[in-house]
């Protein structure tokens, strides 16, 4: 709202002459923004009374704000859906004051919606439908229109070659408003509904789950079923309309004016046909319905509502609608969920910290960055210092019992969060509770989650710290002290082959001698690949860059920025020594050779040589899944480098692609000028030789932008060729381990669910997951190439999930 109040107000402003007129018009509009956006907020008077305050204030101004009013509550019914029936009744109240006014909002909401829509903006467009239910409570809408849309957002369900997250998205708006609007239309159209909500139940039988295993948070279905989002809230509505829709958690300002509201005229919706699929839509992928705590885990106070319990469902939708509108401003967040309103009939806090890892550990990804659930978090402590910080304890105790069930990737998340969090309290914590951890395999996800947990500790405090706040008897998960590993100063250096060029090479580094000069020292380190009579420069010398690296990385392990400077200053003899891809390999091992104590140097120091194309990313791919690195595979490092390494790809292809279409809106823009131009030519009567010099230069320019195009359009294909190259790598790589592991287990009759194999098959799933939008444009080439019939069922069903999220 506020990025369009500029341009709404200079454009009402710049009506006036004088330019001193213009600010008693806008300063009316922002107050009546201001007025709009904060009605249901905390007041000395009561709700219902501000309402009908704000509405007799609107009612006044209309005649000179209306088109303002009607934007500022179009928006506030997209941005705002927490406070939903508050504007609702609001816009019932002026709806009875001046009906010709409700039904220019009815239509500007219906305008609205297509453009949602037509935008992919598919969140939005749930509120403003829901919006729209709920105005058939304030006798704004007729029940009968309602239903008529209801039933052509369901008629999708019966179209043909269309994905079916398209048909669910529309059966999910449809159910999602019901708890809203069901009494009513159910009072008024009940032939009507049960044939809608019968065609909804022989959809939702029909429907594929395929998808289902990779959405969830757990693999086991105990304490809490993990439920498809859809069987959840249909499971729900069900129950509602057995309870003869009656609930008790919607707050409906609107029955205290029932007798003013029932006097209003109503108006009926303009007929609403869904628009047809587009085949470059984004759909909102299936999710699953994330359950932590029950009414058994909040023993004191309210009772919270059963899982299936239409109740449920109102609080999470509210709760998740004020995180997404507040999330930017922690504070404001943290105060908002806390001031929820009939937060005395429910236990809040579990709530509250329910919905919030809900979203930090949904998948495929959070709906905001992880970082900022962890300042939530924090901020709710300060704010209830008393209560939250044990509800948050208590949470934290339940995810590691079920770490054995947890999908990886949830993992990942638990431990950036419990690191961040920790460090947030000076790393205090009840180490002795998780001590069960210490008595089994260390490759077990509860050992392990410690051991991650305190690496990153190590990463946001220091080493001594953590061996001082941890148990000694915690000493087997303690991370090794970050040190550099040096082998040319250890005591039988002296007996390496390398060794005399690296006390020759360090003491040329800090004489500060030329490049030349050193690779001179470096041609002549012994090959080991080599025979005395092979002709020089033919093989592969790992030793040069053994020695040189090594030395480099030594001279400089002062520091992160030590490490970058000396990176930077040898970047030419670096890419002379990594010229081929045997080099690339070699270079990464090194860095984890000499820094394998130090994962977030070899993490930072990797990222360095991709910006600076000392090592590609296919190399990066590929030394992570070499040999070199299979006892380091399943730790969190490795795969934190990996998913860098995507994004780094996927950003370097969208660069790319993003200059590409901008030579050419460029080119076109220029056509157009062009041709605009040469229509005026008749017009023209000015001098001819300038008129030729100009239309040289825009020739000339023209002909600069085609070639830029060309070149440009080359560019993208090697990068979209070097992208897809990535990914058949690491599914390669993926393939070829899986494979391994089964047929070992086949072969010793051994079961092949061990820690190692759902930690890889869930890192193949992780893959999948975090880089959808990208490997979908490959899908083809995977299909042919690498996920084909003959392959394992095992490997070949995370696939087939993957494929299911975008049926």
């Amino acid at each position: 709202m506020s990025r369009r109040r500029h341009s709404d107000s200079d454009n009402e402003g710049s009506q006036t002459h004088k330019r001193r007129r213009t600010s008693e018009p806008i300063e009316i509009e922002d107050r009546l923004e201001s007025l709009i956006c904060r009605v249901g907020e905390k007041s000395t008077s009561s709700l219902e009374s501000n309402l009908e305050g704000l509405a007799g204030v609107l009612e006044a101004d209309l005649p000179n704000y209306k088109n303002k009013i009607l934007r500022i509550l179009c928006s506030v019914a997209r941005i705002l859906p927490e406070k939903l029936t508050v504007y609702t009744t609001l816009v019932g109240l002026l709806n009875a004051r001046n009906y010709n006014f409700g039904g220019e909002f009815v239509e500007a909401m219906i305008r609205q919606l297509k453009e949602t829509l037509k935008n992919n903006l598919y969140n939005e467009a749930v509120y403003l439908v829901r919006f729209l239910s709920d105005l058939v409570n304030c006798h704004v809408i007729a029940a009968p229109s309602m239903v008529a849309m209801f039933e052509n957002f369901v008629s999708v369900t019966q179209e043909e070659d269309v994905p079916q997250v398209r048909s669910d998205w529309f059966v999910y708006v449809v159910l999602s408003c019901l708890p809203w609007v069901g009494k009513e239309l159910y009072e008024k159209k009940d032939v009507e509904m049960d044939r809608l909500l019968s065609q909804i139940e022989g959809y939702l039988k029909g429907r594929v789950k395929t998808h289902l295993p990779m959405l969830q948070v757990w693999t086991a279905e105990k304490p809490h079923l993990q439920e498809e989002y859809l069987d959840c809230l249909w499971a729900q509505i069900q129950k509602l309309k057995k309870d003869r829709w009656q609930e008790r958690h919607v707050l409906r300002p609107y029955i205290a004016f029932d007798s003013v509201l029932c006097e209003a005229l109503q108006h009926n919706l303009p007929p609403f046909t869904p628009p047809g699929h587009m085949p470059g839509a984004q759909y909102p992928m299936p999710r699953v319905v994330f359950r932590m705590f029950d009414y058994t885990d909040a023993p004191e106070g309210p009772v919270m509502p059963g899982s299936h319990s239409v109740e449920r469902f109102v609080i999470e939708e509210n709760l998740h609608c004020i995180i997404n509108t507040h999330w930017k401003e922690r504070k404001s967040c943290a105060a908002q969920l806390l001031s929820y309103p009939g937060k005395n009939k429910i236990p809040l806090n579990y709530h509250i910290v329910e919905v919030i890892f809900g979203e930090l550990l949904q998948l495929p990804t959070p709906p905001h960055i992880d970082v900022m659930y962890t300042t939530l978090l924090i901020e709710l402590c300060k704010l209830q210092p008393g209560s939250l910080p044990q509800v948050l304890a208590q949470a934290t105790e339940m995810l590691y019992m079920r770490l054995e069930t947890m999908n990886t990737s949830c993992i990942d998340r638990l431990i950036n969060w419990f690191s961040h969090h920790l460090s947030n309290f000076q790393f205090r914590w009840s180490w002795d509770d998780w001590s069960d951890c210490l008595t089994v395999d260390l490759e077990k996800p509860k050992p392990k989650f410690v051991k991650e947990v305190l690496e990153k500790s190590m990463r946001l405090s220091y080493h001594q710290r953590i061996v001082d706040i941890v148990p000694a008897t915690f000493s087997a998960l303690i991370p090794a002290e970050p040190i550099f590993t040096y082998k040319y100063e250890e005591e039988s250096a002296s007996s390496l082959p390398g060794y005399p060029a690296s006390i020759t090479v360090g003491n040329a580094i800090k004489s500060r001698a030329s490049n030349e000069e050193i690779l001179t020292i470096l041609k002549e380190v012994p090959n080991p690949n080599q025979e005395d009579d092979d002709d020089e420069g033919e093989s592969f010398n790992p030793l040069k860059i053994d020695v040189f690296l090594q030395t480099l990385l030594h001279l400089a392990a002062k520091s992160f920025s030590h490490s970058f400077s000396a990176l930077g200053k040898f970047h030419e003899i670096l890419k002379v020594l990594t010229e081929r891809d045997e080099g690339k390999l070699h270079i990464l091992k090194v860095v984890y050779e000499v820094w394998r104590n130090h994962p977030q140097m070899i993490a930072v120091l990797v990222d360095k040589m991709i910006r600076t194309q000392i090592v590609d990313c296919a190399a990066v791919a590929n030394w992570l899944f070499s040999q070199d690195m299979a006892h380091e595979f399943t730790r969190l490092f490795v795969w934190e480098i990996l998913h860098s390494t995507i994004r780094k790809m996927n950003k370097h292809v969208q660069k790319i692609q993003q200059e590409l279409e901008e030579a050419k809106d460029k080119l076109e823009k220029q056509h157009n000028k062009k041709q605009r131009d040469s229509g005026d030519d008749e017009d023209i009567d000015m001098d001819k030789n300038s008129d030729k010099n100009s239309d040289k230069n825009s020739e000339d320019e023209g002909g600069q932008l085609e070639e830029q195009i060309e070149r440009l359009q080359e560019k993208v294909e090697s990068a979209q060729s070097e992208q897809k190259n990535l990914f058949l790598v690491i599914f390669q790589r993926f393939i070829m381990l899986l494979t391994e592991h089964l047929v070992r287990c086949e072969t010793g009759s051994v079961d092949i669910s061990t820690p190692w194999y759902k930690n890889c098959i869930e890192r193949l799933q992780q893959v999948f997951l975090m880089h959808h939008v990208t490997i979908q444009q490959y899908m083809g080439t995977l299909e042919n190439l690498l996920f084909t019939a003959e392959l394992d069922h095992h490997i070949l069903a995370v696939y087939q999930q993957f494929c299911a999220l975008q049926l």
